[in-house]
């Protein structure tokens, strides 16, 4: 996703349609952008939080579970690999099936919660790090990488994606 130009039409307006609705549920775009903005400014990477959770002024993101540091080493090697694949989840005769698929497993029961500081900005919204799609295809879900992993300027061209 975070490869915006080579994705096609129908992919742009699908992450286009999500990522407007979680800005809208959150107090708008500019709000997000901020929320993206402070995530990437945040060292060491907010997923490792010992205490599963990210603070900012205009709200926060929670999480049930430490996420240790090469679990997030470890997504962002396979984002960039997996660029030409159709899952996140590699071919079992692959070397690293075993690491990504535990993983998978313990990414997976994990809920984060973005909430807004004001109740009047939005409710918010919840999602979860992977999606499993008919074909038992695993993905990044879209908000996790475009919150956690791309860059401000992809997500602003996708928020701005006019068909």
């Amino acid at each position: 996703m975070c490869d915006f130009n080579n994705l096609t039409d129908t992919q742009k307006l699908h992450f286009h349609t999500i990522l407007m609705t979680a800005a809208n549920n959150y107090g708008g775009i500019n709000f997000f952008l901020q929320l993206i903005e402070a995530l990437r400014e945040s060292s060491p990477h907010p997923l490792t939080s010992r205490h599963q959770d990210f603070l900012f002024d205009l709200g926060d993101i929670r999480w049930g579970k430490t996420i240790f540091k090469d679990k997030v080493e470890l997504i962002k090697e396979r984002r960039i690999s997996r660029a030409k694949e159709e899952s996140f989840l590699p071919l079992e005769e692959e070397k690293k099936y075993k690491k990504i698929l535990n993983l998978i497993r313990t990414l997976e029961p994990i809920t984060f919660s973005v909430r807004p500081s004001l109740r009047d900005d939005g409710e918010g919204f919840d999602f979860k790090a992977f999606e499993t799609d008919e074909n038992k295809q695993v993905q990044l879900n879209p908000l996790f990488e475009a919150l956690f992993f791309c860059s401000v300027d992809t997500v602003k061209q996708i928020l701005n994606y006019k068909n």
